[in-house]
Order: C-alpha cells, then structure tokens, then sequence
C-alpha cells in the first residue's frame, strides 16, 4: 500500500483543508514498499486550496494530524534521515561563507582554495589576500570564524572534524613583524626557522615553545620556502611562509588520541598547504 504526504514550506497543515501562500512550494513524498520517493510542485503564485482528498489520506494514514517541522519532515520521511537533509543546506547556514571546498576524490580527499572574493584584507591600503590551498579528508568542514575569537582577527580560516582533529590558518601582515619587506615578503627575510617559530609558535598554540618542538624541516615547493614544524605537547604541525606582504602560519592540530590514530592524515594535510 502506498502512503502519500503533501508537506507546505509554510509547515502548516490544516486537517480538512490545507492553504498554500503563493511563492511558497508544495512537497509530495511517497511511500511505496518501504520506498519514499519524493516530489516537489512549484506553486502558480497565487494561493491554492487542498481539500476533501485530506479527509481521504487520513484513513489511509490512521492519523488525526500531521506536524510538519519543515526541513526535518522532507529529510527524514523523504530522504531517509535528517542528517542528509540538512547536508544539503548545511553549508547556506553558515552565513558570509564563500564555498572553497572541491568534491571528493578517488581517495575521498577534497581541496580548498580560499575563494578570491572572501573578505579579509586586514585593514586599508592592503592588498587583497594572495589565496592558499590545502587538502583534508571529506568528513572535514569549515567552522565559522567569530569576530569574537581568542585567537583575533588574524585568524581567516577554521576547519575541523570531531574523529582526527582540527587546523587554522592565521595570515598576519609581515610590517607587524618586520620592517622593509616590502611587498614581496620572503620567510627566508623574516628569519630562519628557529627564529621564526621562538618568535609566532606562541601565537600558534598560545604558549612558549621552548623545549616543545621536536622537528623542523625547511621545503621549496614552485620557487617558494615553506618551514614545518611538529610540537608536542601539545601534538601541532605547523606550516609557516610568506607572499605578498602576509606571513602565512598553517596549524593542524590534535588531542592524544587523535594524533596516535591519525597521524598519517594530519601530516598529509600539513604538507599539503600551499599559496598560490
């Protein structure tokens, strides 16, 4: 037997007699067999009457009412759970978001670019910021960026994932650490690499770093210089360079736990972080 529901995006239902606002979108979700299928009817714009057939569907349904509790009814009668419905939407509710994410790979790895019209220029008279990449498993995603956040406006990116850990990207301007840079900063101008971190690991992982850090690797990757570090305690990997007039410092961190599992991963996403 099958089962066939009319939803308003109103999340209104009335029992003899259903009315639909215009601009407003009219779903249909089916059950047969323990299938659900879904349907959805754009309105004509003006407002429509659904009556009669209700009092019909009631006996069917062996129900007095329906509640509809608006995307959780669609994603969890249509779709199957509420946890893909709101998939869909998830990354609308983050607002003033701009996507960077690409789709999975054949090894279920997406890439991030920051998006060329993401705001963030760190006052007036700087150039836009030149944009950086990196890799990280699907399962993580973007966490909204407060203004309010402890680690200050210097802070443009957060990324996590509840199973292997979590990462941030600060980009700071270069006069705030040195002067006559210029435009076309250098990490290797700002300092070498122990310098480099004694003087920004502690805006990194809000602590000293002395005696914490048990490796330093310098890397050039397309004619520019990347210094990585591992820390413990706490367990972070950080990635710093410089383009433009911008420091850029990439930190991949992780609780005990996650870094004994997850190693491998979060290194991988380390040595993937790249200005383009």
């Amino acid at each position: 037997m099958g089962t066939t529901l009319f939803t308003s995006c109103s999340f209104s239902w009335r029992y003899h007699q259903q009315i639909i606002p215009s601009r407003h979108m009219l779903t249909q979700c089916s059950l047969e067999n323990g299938i659900s299928t879904a349907k959805v009817i754009p309105d004509s714009g003006e407002s429509k009457v659904v009556d009669g057939g209700i009092e019909k569907w009631s006996g069917l349904m062996k129900r007095r009412s329906v509640l509809v509790s608006g995307v959780s009814l669609i994603s969890s009668t249509c779709l199957g759970s509420p946890r893909e419905g709101l998939a869909v939407v998830k990354q609308g509710l983050l607002a003033g978001r701009i996507p960077g994410l690409s789709e999975p790979d054949e090894q279920g790895w997406r890439t991030y670019r920051r998006p060329d019209e993401k705001s963030g220029g760190h006052g007036v008279g700087w150039s836009p910021i030149i944009p950086y990449v990196f890799s990280v498993p699907q399962d993580w995603e973007e966490v909204p960026v407060s203004i309010a956040d402890l680690g200050g406006t210097e802070i443009d990116l957060r990324f996590g994932s509840s199973k292997e850990g979590k990462l941030f990207v600060i980009v700071a301007p270069v006069l705030r650490f040195s002067d006559g840079l210029g435009d076309n900063a250098k990490i290797e101008l700002i300092g070498p690499p122990d310098k480099v971190i004694n003087a920004f690991g502690p805006e990194v992982i809000g602590e000293n770093v002395e005696g914490k850090v048990i490796s330093m690797n310098v890397a050039e990757h397309s004619g520019r210089t990347y210094y990585q570090y591992e820390l413990e305690p706490p367990h972070a990997l950080i990635t710093a360079t410089a383009a433009g007039n911008r420091l850029y410092l990439f930190n991949v961190t992780a609780s005990g736990l996650q870094w004994k599992r997850h190693y491998n991963d979060l290194k991988r996403i380390s040595d993937s972080f790249r200005v383009v």
